[in-house]
């Protein structure tokens, strides 16, 4: 069964990828993969740690974000910005929207008991809303520079889809495992046996790679969204780095990055990520085998990431190679 967005010459205008992470909505995303247990060899870890020492707020926060189901729209805005300032944002809801944000996830499973009070009792939802920060905190915050490193590796590939081949072509290569585009309809393949017909309405969509995603997820209404997962390609690759037990760059190799050549490679890299490596080789006046050779280097070293857009390799830092750069004198 298949979900079937039709989109309008107006539509494909207004379509895009997602500046930045949405850091409640990969919340959620994260809170639903703690609670799936249908790939524990990959995130058991990373459930082991975030469970450790888990206080009441965050369990009850916990129970309103099911593996399977409906969370209530308040807990989960797809709103940009840090986790501080969307947090804000939760605790600034009106009683009538929790209302009936709650009534409508009501209909699709049981809620607790004490969730009825929620609209009407104002030191319970700060409860809710503390419990919800403390998830964050615990289960994305020692990844959030991670998830966000990868999130804008993604979106570089994803630019140079839309660059070369226009949105046709970002649209083709978000998720091809779950995701066909039919022009002028986009089919996303549904595991829930959902089928429809959903019109943008001249909005477009907003494109949301993610690392906790395992296929695609449309939101709607207006504004709509449309979440898949970030580097699926490399999907061995992304989970160790979730792992916190993944083991760190090697001390020994960065050393090696104390030339000046090597210095400027990585200063380009980091002032236009996503390069290949012939503008590399541009960008810091040296041979196209040198610049690769550099690359290697600091891939290695864990400074940067190289992605593969079909026969071109694409650098982006890491944080670590970020934070190499801002702690030089």
């Amino acid at each position: 069964m298949v979900y079937r967005i039709h989109f309008t010459l107006q539509d494909l205008a207004r379509t895009r990828v997602s500046e930045t992470p949405l850091p409640l909505l990969e919340l959620e995303l994260a809170v639903r993969a703690l609670q799936d247990r249908s790939q524990p060899a990959r995130l058991d870890a990373w459930r082991r740690q975030a469970r450790a020492g888990m206080s009441a707020q965050a369990r009850m926060a916990l129970s309103l974000m099911p593996a399977v189901g409906s969370t209530p729209d308040f807990l989960s805005p797809t709103e940009a910005g840090t986790p501080e300032d969307v947090l804000e944002h939760v605790r600034a809801t009106s009683p009538r929207q929790i209302q009936a944000d709650l009534a409508d996830a009501a209909e699709h499973r049981s809620l607790p008991t004490w969730a009825r009070h929620l609209a009407d009792d104002v030191s319970l939802f700060h409860e809710v809303c503390t419990g919800l920060g403390e998830l964050h905190a615990s289960l994305l915050g020692p990844l959030w520079p991670q998830l966000t490193a990868d999130f804008m590796a993604d979106r570089t590939v994803r630019s140079r889809h839309l660059l070369t081949g226009g949105v046709e072509r970002l649209l083709a290569q978000a998720n091809p495992q779950w995701m066909r585009w039919n022009p002028p309809v986009l089919e996303v393949r549904m595991i829930n046996g959902a089928d429809r017909d959903l019109h943008l309405e001249g909005e477009g969509i907003v494109l949301v790679p993610s690392a906790f995603c395992a296929r695609t997820i449309v939101i709607s209404p207006a504004p709509f969204f449309l979440t898949y997962p970030a580097l699926h390609d490399q999907p061995l690759r992304q989970f160790t780095a979730l792992s916190p037990e993944a083991e760190p760059a090697s001390a020994a190799a960065v050393p090696a990055l104390l030339g000046r050549t090597r210095a400027a490679v990585l200063t380009a890299i980091a002032e236009h990520p996503g390069c290949s490596t012939k503008e590399l080789a541009t960008l810091t006046a040296t041979a196209p085998a040198s610049a690769s050779e550099h690359a290697t280097v600091l891939r290695e070293a864990g400074l940067i990431r190289t992605l593969r857009h079909r026969n071109t390799a694409l650098h982006s830092p890491t944080p670590l190679g970020l934070a190499l750069l801002n702690a030089r004198p």
